[in-house]
């Protein structure tokens, strides 16, 4: 077996074009005599690439000049504790859209900070949707406005920026970053870690805009000042430079793919074909809310959760692999992200009809 299908939530599949390229420049970039990985963060040959990884980013999310740019580390879990260093700006409380894990775990870093709202929940279905904002309880005196965009693990997704107001909207992206064309400018902050639509573990990408910037908490430590990060182009220390090389190289490739626009038509119709799937069968069942089903990550259920394990037995002795849920949730579930190819979820939904045929 050469390639499997990886359908990890993260890290995740990265394009076979792009591991090949890394592959070939490895040892000697662009004749540099060097590799990557053994540049000086400060010598042009790096430095070039990070400013070409920065203005592809901004053409293809449509970045406005008003934003700041940071490629950062500690995954998308320090943000929890940056967004309010940064953010509360001498307020004292902040609104959270609590629509699961990941939401929760936000929540609580928060709470470290300020006086958290939670303006929704939908752990009344066990995180199976988004509350709709009409239902959201915001306080027009909070410092932001947080959600987790999308829930890697619940599958939900929340499809349109919400309005709030003057208050700035924060979003947690990690896992929805690229899959579809979004209006920057409705956001105050948007961050995600790389290790799904990006690239490798080990980078954050933070997209800040600059006026809620400067105002940290007392004892913010310098880096995680997003202000002194901005102010050294992300290089206050030595950032994760193959990482963010290797980032590069995927938004070139979405660029000449088409852009975003081609990416989520893309990702609709993978989505589509698993969703259908799922949909057409009694033996498999999709527990999210058909109006926020992610188009990136599919949990689905057997109908006799005994045969779980013999599922996954099958799927991996056919090329398929990291299919099991999340443990706090079980089941199945299929991230499908950019990277997927179609040529995956087909294979997937043939093994599933198989499979119910001889064991339903």
């Amino acid at each position: 077996m050469d390639r499997v299908f990886n359908f990890s939530a993260g890290p995740a599949v990265l394009p076979l074009e792009i591991l090949r390229q890394a592959q070939a420049e490895l040892p000697n970039w662009h004749g540099s005599g060097m590799s990557v990985m053994e540049m000086s963060h400060r010598g042009k040959e790096y430095m070039s690439i990070q400013a070409e990884a920065e203005a592809d980013l901004r053409e293809l999310m449509g970045i406005p000049s008003s934003y700041k740019v940071l490629f950062l580390q500690g995954g998308a879990s320090l943000q929890f504790a940056m967004v309010p260093m940064n953010l509360l700006r001498g307020r004292t409380s902040v609104d959270y859209l609590n629509t699961g894990e990941w939401s929760k775990k936000a929540i609580k870093e928060a709470g470290k900070f300020g006086a958290v709202t939670v303006i929704a929940s939908s752990e009344d279905r066990n995180f199976t949707y988004a509350p709709p904002p009409s239902q959201w309880k915001l306080n027009p005196d909070a410092a932001y406005v947080h959600i987790t965009q999308t829930e890697t693990i619940g599958g939900v997704e929340i499809f349109d920026a919400p309005d709030t107001g003057s208050v700035p909207l924060v979003s947690d992206m990690s896992s929805m970053i690229l899959s579809r064309p979004i209006d920057v400018s409705k956001y105050g902050l948007i961050y995600a870690g790389a290790q799904k639509n990006i690239g490798p573990a080990g980078l954050t990408i933070v997209i800040v805009r600059e006026d809620l910037l400067g105002q940290t908490v007392a004892g913010t430590p310098t880096m995680m000042d997003y202000k002194i990060q901005a102010d050294n182009d992300s290089m206050y220390n030595t950032p994760p430079t193959y990482a963010i090389y290797i980032a590069g190289l995927v938004f070139k490739q979405l660029k000449a793919l088409g852009g975003l626009a081609a990416t989520e038509k893309a990702n609709h119709e993978k989505a589509r074909i698993l969703y259908d799937a799922l949909d057409a069968s009694s033996f498999f069942q999709s527990p999210v809310a058909k109006e926020n089903r992610s188009l990136m990550n599919v949990p689905f259920t057997l109908e006799n959760p005994e045969l779980d394990e013999e599922f996954l037995k099958g799927a991996k002795a056919r090329g398929m692999i990291q299919l099991k849920g999340h443990r706090s949730v079980g089941g199945m579930r299929a991230s499908i992200y950019n990277a997927m190819p179609v040529e995956g979820v087909q294979a997937l939904t043939d093994y599933m009809k198989e499979f119910e045929k001889t064991r339903s």
